[in-house]
């Protein structure tokens, strides 16, 4: 049925095209819109930005001496000083590793320390679990001063980090099939 309706569509589109086509081809064509005109002729223009070019391109000899006299040296006193306080505040600021997975973790080399303020990811699997089993003894307070972390981060984290939670949605419709808990 559909390919009767493409025939007939096909037929009036081709219907009387040659004619249509000369008739298109035979109207007469729009005029350009006119150019802008310049008020300079065609040769004043071009010897204009020969000049121009000439200028641009031509050394200036009184420059390139005033040039040659400039020596600018730079030094940042804060750069000179800031890495030997940064080696020194990074051996401070790190903290040994409380909790890791055995073995070889994905591939990754096994870490000794961490940065004071970081978790990895097994320290923060490890937190977490501690604080759903045992919330009484494992306050945001105690895995703050545990893992040496900021004390609002703590609070973010055991809100909105919530790992491995299963939530069981109820279906619409009370034939259908569902999972139970368990």
């Amino acid at each position: 049925m559909s390919n009767m309706g493409a025939r007939v569509a096909r037929m009036f589109r081709n219907f009387n095209l040659e004619n249509r086509v000369h008739r298109e081809i035979s109207k007469e064509k729009p005029q350009v819109a006119p150019r802008h005109e310049t008020g300079l002729p065609p040769s004043a223009a071009s010897s204009e930005a020969a000049e121009t070019a000439e200028t641009v391109n031509r050394r200036n000899e009184s420059l390139l001496t005033l040039l040659r006299s400039v020596y600018v040296e730079s030094t940042d006193p804060a750069a000179a000083e800031a890495p030997k306080e940064v080696a020194a505040d990074k051996a401070a600021e790190r903290r040994p590793l409380r909790f890791s997975l055995p073995g070889d973790v994905y591939g990754l080399v096994e870490l000794t320390d961490v940065p004071k303020g970081k978790l990895t990811i097994a320290e923060a699997l490890k937190a977490l679990s501690s604080h759903r089993r045992q919330p009484q003894t494992w306050t945001p307070h105690k895995i703050a001063q545990e893992y040496s972390l900021d004390l609002k981060d703590t609070k973010a984290l055991l809100e909105f980090f919530i790992p491995f939670q299963i939530q069981i949605i109820p279906p619409k419709s009370e034939n259908a099939k569902q999972i139970k808990a368990s």
